[in-house]
């Protein structure tokens, strides 16, 4: 059997504020969903965050009705989970993915855990916090106990695994290992791994999200990939799309800014869409504010956006070397900080600053949620 697998498409997201990059996010979604059509699997996964807030805007919704609709005339089947982008903060929260289950949408829910199909189990478990962590492993024990007579196996998962990020939800050895596939979303860039009997893999966002996937974009690319399983023997491979909008990052000595500016604008003009540019600009004696006029001048027309970074180097600055013999322990801190105040107080409050350094809202809200409950009863 040959089956697609696909993750984190973020639809709907409007990046930077610009409506030019919601269609971005949904061309790249189309044209995934074309090659796959052209592939002629037997079925498409998706490991969650289909969008990017649990409220999805009318034109991402229309977007994910006209895939669903060309995949039921192609006859390919789709399994999704939700991630949390597609979760609201509430108990018990309902994925937008639910208005599409009378349309042809197989939602792998706390409802529906699992779908079974001859000699194929398809199991999942939609996104959960860390402070769910247990109930989650509980799941996920259950559906490989309820997986184990099938030859062909997937465990879907919308989470974070400390071998591959640090702001994780689960250990890797936390994983049942009877599993002949493992398609996994949360993470934006690519990963194929081998564990246990099968392949563990993120395929990757579908769209640049955030700049930070830059690097793993030129390397890995942007897209799916392609499964063929038989009798539990799986082999994959990466699908890439071309995206429809270049990003260019550049670090620039303000020395050179003139002749780099010229070759950017010469590079952007063979461009099919206007870019998104990121520029550093490092030096000594130079004005922030001049140079961001004259970058206004020289690149707001010829690009979606420009985003400027000025590294202000001060001179004659004399270097004293490293002032300590390590590291800062910032658990260390916090421990001594709040010693006296017990070791549950001390957790929380190293858990908290862990989520928040991170970025992590929704998980620091869970986190902050689960201690008041715990210790002082409380309820939304």
């Amino acid at each position: 059997m040959k089956f697609a697998h696909l993750s984190d498409t973020h639809l709907g997201y409007r990046q930077y504020g610009k409506v030019e990059r919601e269609r971005d996010f949904a061309a790249a979604f189309q044209n995934i969903i074309d090659k796959i059509i052209d592939l002629d699997v037997d079925f498409v996964i998706h490991s969650g965050d289909l969008f990017e807030t649990p409220r999805p805007t009318t034109d991402a919704l229309l977007v994910v009705q006209r895939a669903i609709k060309e995949l039921n005339k192609a006859e390919i089947p789709i399994y999704a989970i939700a991630g949390n982008h597609d979760l609201s903060r509430r108990s018990n929260p309902i994925p937008p993915q639910v208005l599409f289950k009378n349309s042809g949408l197989n939602l792998i829910s706390p409802i529906k855990p699992y779908y079974k199909i001859e000699d194929l189990f398809i199991g999942g478990v939609p996104y959960m916090p860390q402070s769910r962590n247990d109930i989650l492993k509980e799941k996920m024990t259950k559906l490989s106990h309820k997986a184990s007579s099938y030859k062909n196996k997937i465990l879907i998962l919308h989470q974070g695994i400390d071998k591959y990020i640090p702001q994780s939800e689960l250990a890797i050895g936390d994983l049942p290992t009877n599993f002949s596939y493992y398609a996994l979303g949360h993470l934006h860039n690519y990963i194929n791994d081998s564990y246990g009997e099968g392949r563990l893999v993120y395929p990757g966002s579908t769209e640049i999200w955030k700049s930070n996937e830059l690097a793993d974009y030129k390397k890995n690319g942007k897209g799916f990939v392609l499964v063929d399983m038989e009798d539990g023997e799986v082999n994959t491979e990466r699908i890439s799309i071309d995206l429809p909008r270049e990003f260019i990052n550049e670090n620039i000595q303000y020395e050179t800014l003139n002749n780099n500016i010229l070759k950017i604008k010469n590079y952007i003009k063979s461009l099919k869409l206007p870019p998104v540019v990121n520029l550093t600009i490092t030096g000594s004696d130079f004005s922030g504010a001049e140079v961001y006029d004259y970058l206004n001048r020289e690149l707001s027309d010829l690009t979606l956006l420009f985003r400027p970074t000025f590294n202000l180097m001060e001179k004659d600055v004399v270097d004293i070397g490293p002032v300590d013999d390590g590291p800062i322990d910032i658990n260390k801190i916090i421990s001594k900080k709040l010693e006296d105040e017990g070791e549950d107080i001390v957790n929380f409050a190293i858990s908290l600053f862990d989520e928040l350094s991170k970025d992590n809202l929704e998980e620091a809200e869970d986190t902050i949620e689960t201690f008041y409950t715990k210790h002082y009863g409380g309820d939304e």
